[in-house]
């Protein structure tokens, strides 16, 4: 018996070292493991495939690019040149036309076929063919052209509705937004090429009075491009594919667009009143930057200086006066001069716009009315004329007249004719730019012009030009 109870109690010693070894060794391991798990829990796994925080999701081209492509059609244009054929021809003159073939790209903006394109898309044409994304081709109808802006409106007769891109509101677009640019480079139809916005109100030519604001973009275009669609990610419309920059004649880096708010308020003028309605602030002034505002005296170096205020004008009669900066206009920012008259673009005569000016070093908002911009070139004297205010007149004691806005030839810019007032073509009175129109339109087309002007010193000349 007491050998028996020997064993049991070694046997319990024995059931106790084994199980407190087990605790001990084997189900402590697990707890050893987890810790680092636990400290590393943060850490992203590669095979990971989703996005952190707030990133929004990858940019995705498909839906933009088949929304537009359909609605980008191929322009050609057809041009008769007439040349010498033979050595006589070469001497004596004469020869035979030919056509000439010119392409480019155009955008539907209505199902109905009406289609915008670039005006030196069409210039010249004798004959306009449209192709469709499906190969369909038809004849275009001219409805009308803005040189300044380089925007023209074309039509065809579909035999079913179309489709078209509608446009966005330009102002909106940002520097750096993603764009696409559709059109047929090199006769190669239905290309689409990615790119973001560069810049925006970008002037080409800085130097000009007229200056024009472009959207900046780096999508590629080339030539065939013009007249095609600049578009956002969503398939609108927000700009017309115009212009490159470049040393070779080919994209090297940066394409410039018409802004699609300019474009749409020249396509819905020429629709609805046959020619373009244009309405300036009238104001003369410059962009500001570090050198204007030491030569101006101002301590900003951003807006736009008012050098001169034009009689009878919205500006004068609204109040604005010389020496404010412009800072906004309808709570856009005014940076430069091409932000003014980018904006002044998508505007006609009567709108009312709010000009925010720095006068003294206090901002102050000035609703002004619009006034209509007439402005005639007159090609066979090389000169740009509008017309003359009441003011204008009254100052040089005269009663009737048309001014000379701009000087467009080298060889009238020999004669002091900036500002000056002419009173008669042909010995005729002119008070408008209409008389001006009718005197011109009705006279022989070899006549000599006589223009009898009154300079800025008040002196009366006449010149004839043959």
């Amino acid at each position: 018996m007491t050998q028996t109870v020997r064993l049991f109690a070694v046997a319990l010693v024995a059931g106790a070292i084994t199980l407190g070894g087990y605790k001990l060794f084997v189900e402590e391991t697990p707890q050893i493991v987890a810790t680092p798990q636990q400290e590393n829990a943060n850490v992203i796994p590669t095979t990971f495939n989703g996005f952190m925080g707030n990133s929004s999701a990858p940019i995705d081209f498909t839906e933009a690019a088949e929304k537009t492509v359909h609605a980008v059609v191929h322009v050609k244009n057809t041009t008769e040149q007439r040349g010498p054929t033979s050595m006589r021809d070469f001497f004596f003159g004469g020869g035979s036309s030919r056509p000439l073939i010119g392409t480019g790209s155009g955008v539907i903006i209505s199902p109905d076929g009406y289609i915008i394109t670039n005006n030196h898309v069409i210039d010249n044409s004798t004959e306009l063919e449209v192709t469709l994304n499906n190969n369909k081709s038809y004849i275009a109808e001219l409805i009308g052209t803005d040189p300044k802006t380089d925007i023209a409106l074309i039509k065809i007769e579909p035999d079913e509705q179309l489709p078209f891109v509608p446009f966005a509101d330009s102002n909106q677009v940002k520097i750096g937004e993603w764009v696409l640019a559709v059109g047929n480079p090199f006769n190669l139809t239905s290309t689409v090429t990615a790119g973001i916005v560069s810049a925006k109100a970008r002037d080409l030519n800085e130097f000009d009075r007229q200056s024009q604001s472009f959207i900046q973009t780096d999508a590629a275009v080339n030539r065939g491009n013009s007249g095609g669609a600049l578009v956002n990610t969503q398939g609108q419309l927000i700009g017309i594919n115009t212009a490159i920059t470049s040393e070779t004649g080919s994209f090297v880096g940066y394409s410039f667009a018409v802004p699609s708010n300019t474009a749409r308020k020249i396509v819905e003028d020429i629709m609805e009143y046959g020619n373009v309605q244009r309405g300036i602030l009238g104001i003369q002034g410059r962009g500001l930057n570090s050198e204007a505002a030491e030569q101006l005296e101002v301590s900003e170096t951003e807006g736009v200086y008012v050098a001169a205020i034009e009689e009878g004008s919205g500006a004068d009669k609204s109040g604005i006066q010389e020496g404010d900066i412009i800072k906004k206009i309808d709570g856009f920012k005014i940076a430069k001069f091409s932000d003014l008259t980018g904006y002044l673009g998508s505007k006609r005569p009567n709108d009312v716009v709010d000009v925010t000016v720095l006068r003294n070093g206090r901002q102050r908002s000035i609703p002004v009315t619009l006034v209509k911009l007439d402005l005639f070139e007159i090609e066979e004297l090389g000169i740009e004329i509008k017309n003359a205010s009441e003011q204008e007149l009254r100052r040089r004691d005269i009663d009737n007249g048309i001014k000379i806005n701009r000087v467009l030839s080298q060889d009238m810019a020999r004669y002091d004719l900036q500002d000056a007032i002419i009173t008669k073509i042909n010995d005729i009175k002119v008070s408008n730019i209409d008389d001006a129109k009718r005197i011109l339109r009705n006279r022989d087309y070899d006549d000599p012009i006589k223009m009898t002007f009154v300079d800025e010193d008040g002196d009366l000349n006449s010149f004839i030009f043959r």
